[in-house]
C-alpha cells in the first residue's frame, strides 16, 4: 500500500513537470536552417513587482525580493548563419539577452535591435550597451526616422551613438528590411502615444512560417487597419493584451493610457476560427493584469474561448 502510494505521488509530479514543460513550448533547435522566435518577456514597461504599487499583484513579490518576468520583449537565432536578433531593450536586457544568446559579448553575438517605440519599457535598455556597462561596439539599431533623429540628437541615447557603441539604422513603415536568406521584419506603424517617436509593431518571416508583434496600440478601432485580416496572414500573433478590463487601474485616468482592453479584443476576435484564435497570444500585460495569475476566471477564460497567453521561455519555429 505504502508503495502504491508512493508510485501515485510520482505519477502526479511527473504530470505537473510534463505540463510546465509543454507550458512553456520549449523546442529542440536540431535543424542548421531553422530560425526560432523566443518570448523574452511579457510585462507592461513597469515591470511586475511594480514602482509604489500596494496591491497583492505586487506585494508577493515585494515581501519575497522575487523576480517574476520580464518586461514584454521578443528574441529571434538565426541557427543557419548562427545570428541574433532583439525586438525591444526593455529594463530586463540583462536576463532577457542572457536567454537570447548566453554569455557571450553581445558585440559578437548581437546582430541587431529593432524597437517598436520610446516608451521606457522598450528602449531604456539601450543605457546597458553603454561605456558605463558593457561598452558595446556598432550593434545594428533599427529605428523609424523620428526615433532615429531622437537617439541621435538627445543624450544620454547620442553618447552611444557617439562612442560607436551602437549602429543607427533607418526603417520605414512597411518596407521589408531582408535581414538573411531565410528571415525578414516588417515594421507596421500603429496609433499609440508618440510623444517622442512613431510606434510599430513587427511582422517576422521565417523559412516557412510568420509572426506579428504588437505589444502597443491604443484601440483597434483606431487603426486604420484591420487586425483581424492581419491575423489570418500570419501563423502566430502576439497583441497588446496590457489591460484585462477598465477596472483594473483605479489611481490614475484610463484615457491616458489607452490600449484595448482583453474583453473587448475576445469580442473582436470571436468570430475567428478556432484555428485563427489559437495563433493569438497576449502579451505586454500589466502588473494588475489577472492574467498572470493561471489559476484566475480571466485567466480560464481566455484559454477556454481558445485564445493563449504568453509565457517567458516560449519558442516558435518560423
Amino acid at each position: 500500500m505504502v508503495f502504491y502510494r508512493n508510485l501515485k505521488g510520482l505519477f502526479f509530479i511527473l504530470i505537473i513537470f510534463l505540463s510546465a514543460c509543454q507550458k512553456t513550448n520549449t523546442i529542440k533547435r536540431n535543424k542548421p536552417n531553422d530560425v526560432i522566435l523566443k518570448v523574452l518577456g511579457t510585462i507592461q514597461d513597469g515591470g511586475i513587482p511594480h514602482m509604489g504599487c500596494n496591491k497583492v499583484c505586487c506585494l508577493k513579490y515585494f515581501k519575497n525580493n522575487t523576480f517574476r518576468v520580464g518586461v514584454s520583449s521578443l528574441g529571434i537565432s538565426n541557427l543557419k548563419n548562427e545570428t541574433n536578433y532583439l525586438i525591444d531593450a526593455t529594463p530586463n536586457i540583462n536576463h532577457q539577452l542572457k536567454a537570447l544568446i548566453g554569455t557571450s559579448n553581445p558585440s559578437e553575438k548581437l546582430n541587431g535591435i529593432f524597437l517598436t517605440h520610446a516608451h521606457m519599457g522598450h528602449y531604456s535598455g539601450l543605457l546597458n550597451f553603454g561605456r558605463e556597462a558593457m561598452n558595446s561596439k556598432n550593434i545594428p539599431l533599427y529605428l523609424m526616422p523620428r526615433f532615429y533623429n531622437f537617439i541621435q540628437d538627445n543624450g544620454p541615447w547620442n553618447q552611444l551613438v557617439k562612442l560607436e557603441n551602437v549602429m543607427l539604422k533607418r526603417i520605414y513603415d512597411r518596407e521589408k528590411i531582408t535581414l538573411e536568406s531565410n528571415l525578414s521584419i516588417t515594421p507596421i506603424q500603429v496609433p499609440h502615444r508618440d510623444e517622442y517617436s512613431e510606434t510599430v509593431g513587427f511582422l517576422i518571416e521565417g523559412n516557412t512560417k510568420s509572426a506579428l508583434y504588437i505589444p502597443d496600440i491604443d484601440k483597434w478601432e483606431k487603426w486604420n487597419n484591420s487586425i483581424v485580416e492581419l491575423i489570418k496572414n500570419v501563423d502566430y500573433a502576439f497583441l497588446d493584451g496590457t489591460f484585462y478590463d477598465e477596472k483594473e487601474v483605479n489611481n490614475r485616468d484610463i484615457s491616458e493610457i489607452p490600449h484595448p482592453f482583453i474583453i473587448e479584443s475576445l469580442k473582436l476576435f470571436n468570430p475567428l476560427d478556432k484555428s485563427e484564435k489559437n495563433k493569438i497570444y497576449f502579451i505586454h500585460l500589466n502588473h494588475t493584469n489577472p492574467l498572470l495569475n493561471s489559476d484566475s476566471s480571466e485567466y480560464n477564460r481566455v484559454i477556454r474561448e481558445g485564445f493563449n497567453v504568453a509565457d517567458p521561455n516560449m519558442e516558435f519555429f518560423l
